[in-house]
């Protein structure tokens, strides 16, 4: 092949698989509605089966239903028959996936599921199959061809079942009324998650790793705690422990350049008197927030009292995937 001829073979595979989606707007209908009423009344847990491309298929549908509120299991129809069957409950609904609604894996689990008396929904392209016709649900995936020239592959179908399977998943979530900060509490590693429920207290710098120095403190022991902590400030404290002000390696810069004679000079005249400061339970977005408004690049966390509890970095937040609010 000439690379023209694969420029004009990726194209047509993408144009196959986008109409087999848009296709599925027939397949958005009065039982797609009841699969999501089902599901949204149902009392158990959602299982999908399914073989081969089908299997994988299924285990990205159940990834993105636990996401987003939904819970659901992958159930491999081999494994069921010897034994995993055990996982499945009446009050729980299984969706069966095969494109042909004839897949013998997927026929034989078919009279022990309907023993159980769980609620069936079929994803196949054919209604009339033995699948579609014996489950309670039939969702309709057929697709008018494959990509795979030879109709061998699973190809548009699997990417049309995925499809219907996301549809599925996003009705449900706003049938539910899956929130943001649903989401985030179900993803507590990821960007969302740490922007909505990640508190200050929970990433600060705390304890002998708090650059401090009392009021009196010299210029020369300003320095080696600033240096020595290696955030760039340091806290000022008066003799109660309180929190009187701050002094950056910008002051000290400053203080410099207006005069050399630096050794009578103690912290109290060169610190902030007003420094920027916040609680402990403050959301970190917020605090990320705050810092990037006023232009700083450290945070004073203060109790109660004005006692300084912990410190925060800039750098530290976005390293950590924080976005603001």
């Amino acid at each position: 092949m000439t690379n023209n001829e694969i420029i004009a073979k990726g194209k047509e595979v993408i144009r196959i698989e986008a109409e087999a989606v848009s296709g599925l707007l027939n397949s958005i209908n009065e039982d797609f509605a009841k699969a999501v009423q089902t599901i949204y009344n149902s009392k158990g847990r959602i299982v999908l089966t399914g073989m081969g491309k089908s299997g994988l298929i299924a285990r990205k549908i159940v990834a993105t239903l636990n996401s987003t509120g939904t819970a659901a299991i992958y159930l491999h129809p081999t494994d069921a028959l010897h034994g995993d069957l055990g996982m499945v409950r009446k009050e729980d609904i299984v969706i069966l996936i095969s494109k042909s609604g004839e897949t013998e894996e997927i026929l034989n689990l078919l009279p022990m599921l309907k023993r159980l008396g769980v609620t069936l929904i079929a994803m196949t392209e054919n209604n009339n199959s033995r699948l579609g016709s014996q489950s309670n649900i039939f969702l309709n995936i057929h697709v008018q061809e494959e990509a795979c020239p030879y109709d061998l592959a699973p190809t548009a179908s699997t990417t049309a079942t995925l499809a219907l399977g996301d549809a599925l998943s996003i009705a449900l979530l706003q049938k539910k009324g899956f929130t943001e900060e649903d989401f985030a509490y179900l993803h507590p590693g990821g960007s969302l998650g740490k922007r909505l429920s990640l508190e200050i207290k929970e990433i600060m710098i705390t304890g002998s790793k708090i650059p401090v120095v009392n009021e009196t403190a010299s210029i020369k022991d300003v320095i080696l705690e600033i240096t020595s902590k290696r955030l760039g400030t340091t806290c000022v404290i008066n003799n109660e422990g309180l929190l009187s002000g701050i002094i950056t390696d910008g002051d000290l810069r400053r203080i410099l350049e207006k005069t050399l004679d630096i050794k009578n000079l103690s912290a109290i005249d060169i610190m902030s008197h007003n420094p920027k400061i916040m609680k402990e339970n403050i959301l970190a977005s917020f605090a990320l927030q705050q810092m990037e408004n006023f232009k700083i690049t450290s945070l004073v966390i203060i109790d109660d009292l004005k006692k300084p509890v912990g410190i925060v970095h800039l750098h530290d937040l976005i390293n950590l995937g924080i976005r603001q609010r």
